[in-house]
Formats: structure tokens, C-alpha cells, sequence
């Protein structure tokens, strides 16, 4: 396939065409560009799971008349179950302490009441591989036949409301997207068929001289995918600009997100899936309109 005249038949479409071939890209690029807004919301908001997941701990409170004697000997046991990453002694005086400093300026408000009004407790890490509901239940359930523990306490109820949070995030991703891609797709087939159109007469006068398909059909082929990876880039760009747009603002607000580091754009990983998901679509757009006129060709 002499690639020189694919490469002159594209630049004069380009140029020709400038304005279609440009609301092609647009539409794709907005498709691309709602769908890679997801993977950053998606990204995110695991990454702040994951953040959370550190923090989760089970709190053990312990009987009032467990000897220390036999809190210890229970401390050291429970710190050899595989679950267990580190698991601490927190006193009753320790307990009334951090009850009051947490309080703050309102201390005052525990001004009367006895310092062991407080159980003592065992504050449990877990490992990342048994942070998942099922398997902390089951923990909570096994510490609670334990002999001197009175209550088990865990904040995984709020923790897997927002896993499933992630995981709509992720549906919902796939579904809008799946509905901007085949709206584009079939703006790009519509693109083509234009291109087809202007050039009718050059195309019929190539079979007449005994152009093969594949030469009649590179061009615009090769202009789809030319489409679909400006396409890529341009909504790459767009949330670059809207994601440190944001990162200004959230730092600016002095809220969670405070610091940079917790916000974090796509991976390479995610980059690349962008512009090759825009290059199948121009790709795809493109074929999918020519195959109707290969019947005509033929005939």
C-alpha cells in the first residue's frame, strides 16, 4: 500500500474537512473526557478508603473486675491471632486522660464524676488482608467469647457504605460512559460518510484504475484514529486543568484535602487507556461507516 498517498489523502481531508473533523474530536474528547473525570473521582475516593482502612480499629472494652494480672495474659493472647497487626492496653486512668483531652476547653463538664467511671480497653490494628466486613465481624464475634471482655466495638458499618459508594462510582463510570461513546461513535461514523461524500468522484475514479478496498478505506480509517488520539489528549489536558484547578481551591479551604499529596490525578495506566479507547473509537466509528459503502463498491 503506497503510504505516501494514504498520508496526502489524510492532510487534504484535514484541511478540507478542518471543521468536522474537529466536532468529531470535541464529542469524543467530552466522552472521553466525562469518563476519565470518573477514574479521578474513582482513584480518589479508594485511595481515601484505603486511607480510612489504615485508621480502622476494633476497641475491646473489658470487664470491670478482670484483674490486670489477667488483661495482660488476655492482651498477649489476642495479639497472636493472625487478624491482629498490633493491639494496645489502654488503663482506665489512660482512658479518663484521653477522654479529657479530647474534650478540650468542655473538661470541665467531667468535673464530679469518679476517674474510673471509664472501662479499660484493648485498642486492635488489623492487617490490610482482614479489614473486609465478613472478616471482622467474625473477630468481633471470636473476642466476644473471650472470658473478661464485655463489649466489641468496630466502625466498619460507615466503612463499607462508602465501598459501595467506590463500586457505584464504578458501574455508573462504565454505564455514562458506554452511553458518550456510542453517541460518538456514531458522530464519527457521520464524520466519514461526509468525507465519503466530498470525494465520491475521486473514489470511483480509484476503481475504476484498480484501487483495492483497503486503500479506498485507509484514509479514513487513519483519519478516525488521527480523531480519537487528539481526542485522548485534549481531554487529558481538560482534566489536568480542572483537577490542579481543584487541588487549588480544596488547599486553599484548609479541609481534609488540605495538603496536595491527597488528591491524585490518573496513573500512566489510566492516560494510556484514554488515548487507546479514543483511538479504537475513531478507528471503530470509521469502519463501521464504510462498511455500508463497500456494498456499493462492489456492485
Amino acid at each position: 500500500m503506497p503510504i505516501g498517498f494514504v498520508v496526502r489523502r489524510v492532510r487534504s481531508s484535514l484541511r478540507e474537512l478542518l471543521w468536522s473533523h474537529m466536532l468529531t474530536s470535541a464529542t469524543m474528547a467530552m466522552s472521553l473526557f466525562v469518563f476519565g473525570a470518573f477514574m479521578v473521582l474513582q482513584e480518589n475516593l479508594q485511595h481515601f478508603l484505603t486511607g480510612l482502612g489504615d485508621q480502622i480499629q476494633v476497641n475491646v472494652y473489658l470487664e470491670k473486675e478482670l484483674a490486670a494480672a489477667d488483661a495482660l495474659r488476655l492482651l498477649a493472647r489476642i495479639r497472636t491471632f493472625p487478624e491482629v497487626e498490633r493491639a494496645r492496653h489502654v488503663t482506665q486512668e489512660q482512658a479518663w486522660r484521653d477522654f479529657k483531652a479530647a474534650l478540650g476547653a468542655q473538661s470541665s463538664l467531667l468535673d464530679g464524676l469518679p476517674p474510673d467511671v471509664l472501662p479499660s480497653s484493648f485498642e486492635i490494628s488489623l492487617k490490610p488482608a482482614f479489614r473486609d466486613g465478613p472478616v471482622i465481624a467474625q473477630l468481633a464475634d471470636r473476642l466476644k467469647k473471650e472470658k473478661g471482655i464485655a463489649a466489641v466495638e468496630y466502625p466498619q458499618e460507615w466503612v463499607e457504605r462508602l465501598s459501595l459508594v467506590v463500586l457505584a462510582v464504578q458501574w455508573l463510570k462504565w454505564l455514562l460512559g458506554g452511553v458518550l461513546f456510542l453517541a460518538a461513535f456514531f458522530i464519527v461514523g457521520s464524520t466519514v460518510k461526509l468525507a465519503i461524500l466530498a470525494r465520491q468522484d475521486e473514489i470511483e475514479i480509484m476503481q475504476l484504475v484498480g484501487a483495492s478496498e483497503e486503500l479506498i478505506q485507509a484514509p479514513f480509517v487513519l483519519e478516525g484514529m488521527i480523531q480519537g488520539v487528539a481526542a485522548g489528549a485534549f481531554s487529558i489536558a481538560c482534566l489536568w486543568a480542572l483537577f490542579q484547578s481543584l487541588r487549588r481551591q480544596l488547599a486553599s479551604s484548609g479541609g481534609w484535602f488540605a495538603s496536595p499529596e491527597q488528591l491524585r490525578f490518573l496513573d500512566l495506566e489510566s492516560i494510556a487507556l484514554l488515548l487507546v479507547i479514543g483511538w479504537l473509537l475513531g478507528a471503530a466509528g470509521s469502519l463501521f461507516a464504510l462498511r455500508r459503502f463497500v456494498r456499493t463498491w462492489k456492485s
